[in-house]
C-alpha cells in the first residue's frame, strides 16, 4: 500500500493516535477506510502501542460515508465495496488493546459507526452524532444496525436507525452513545490521558478482557463463561501474572510494572 494520504498513526507514551485527515469533513471513502483498516493493524502489532485514540481533528470526526460515490453504486457493486468496509471497520474493533474515539463536531453515518468500534466514546459539548442513513432511503451498512443495538440496547438504537435523527452531546451521554462529554478543546487530551492510563496496565491481560467481553456478547452465557475461564488460565503462563501478583504481595495493590510478556 502505498504511504497513507489521509490516515496517520502517531505514538507518544504508549498511546497512538490514529488521525483522519480527509479535508473537508473526513468523509469515508474506499481510500480512506483502506487507511484506516492500516493503522488499526499496525496499532495493534506494535508493542509500543498500549493503547489507540481515533481522532479526526478539531472540526470533525467523520461526518459519514461518502454518499457521491456512493450513489454510483448497484447492489452488487455495494455488497463489494460494503464488505470492505466492514472489514476495516472490524479490523478496528478487534485491535486487542483499549481503543478511545475522540469525536468533536459531527460522527455521522459511518462516522458514527466507526466510532461504535472503539471501546469507548469521548464526546465534545457540541458533538453530534447519529445514524441518517434512513433518509437516503437505505440503512447503516457498516455496523450500525449491529454494534448500536448490542451497545444501547435494540428500541434504542431503532429509534436512532428509524429516525435519522441527530443527537447531542448530553443526550448521548445520558443514553449510553457516549461515555464522557467535555469542552471541545478537551476531547483529545482527555482521550490521550484515559489512554494513557490503559497503556500502564497489563497488556495481554487487557487483550485477553477485551476478547472475552467481545466474544461472550456474540454467543450464550455458557459460551462466553467457557471463553473466560480459557483466557483467564491462560495468563497463568504470563510473566505478568507473575509480576503482577509477586507485586501485590509484596508490595500492597496497583505497583507492579507490566512489561506485556
Amino acid at each position: 500500500m502505498a504511504d497513507p494520504e489521509f490516515v496517520t498513526l502517531q505514538v507518544e507514551d504508549g498511546v497512538g493516535t490514529i488521525r483522519l485527515d480527509r479535508p473537508k469533513m473526513n468523509a469515508i471513502d474506499e481510500q480512506l477506510h483502506r487507511e484506516v483498516r492500516a493503522a488499526a493493524t499496525e496499532a495493534g502489532e506494535r508493542a509500543d502501542v498500549r493503547a489507540v485514540v481515533i481522532y479526526g481533528g478539531e472540526r470533525v470526526f467523520a461526518a459519514g460515508a461518502d454518499i457521491k460515490a456512493m450513489s454510483r453504486l448497484d447492489a452488487a457493486g455495494m455488497a463489494e465495496w460494503g464488505a470492505e468496509l466492514q472489514t476495516s471497520f472490524r479490523t478496528v474493533a478487534q485491535i486487542p488493546k483499549p481503543v478511545i474515539a475522540a469525536i468533536t463536531g459531527y460522527a455521522l453515518g459511518g462516522g458514527y459507526e466507526l466510532a461504535l468500534c472503539a471501546d469507548f466514546r469521548v464526546l465534545g459539548a457540541g458533538a453530534k452524532i447519529g445514524q441518517p442513513e434512513i433518509q437516503l432511503g437505505i440503512i447503516p451498512g457498516a455496523g450500525g444496525t449491529q454494534r448500536l443495538a448490542r451497545l444501547v440496547g435494540p428500541a434504542k438504537a431503532k429509534d436512532l436507525v428509524f429516525t435519522g435523527r441527530h443527537v447531542g452531546a448530553e443526550e448521548a451521554l445520558e443514553i449510553g452513545l457516549a461515555d464522557a462529554v467535555v469542552p471541545d478543546d478537551e476531547v483529545h487530551p482527555t482521550s490521550v490521558a484515559m489512554a494513557r492510563k490503559f497503556a500502564a496496565g497489563p497488556p495481554l491481560a487487557l487483550a485477553a478482557a477485551k476478547r472475552a467481553i467481545d466474544g461472550g456478547l456474540d454467543g450464550s452465557l455458557d459460551e462466553g463463561l467457557a471463553l473466560e475461564t480459557r483466557l483467564f488460565a491462560g495468563l497463568f503462563d504470563t510473566e505478568d501474572q507473575k509480576t503482577g501478583m509477586s507485586s501485590f504481595l509484596e508490595n500492597g495493590p496497583g505497583k507492579a510494572q507490566f512489561t506485556g510478556r
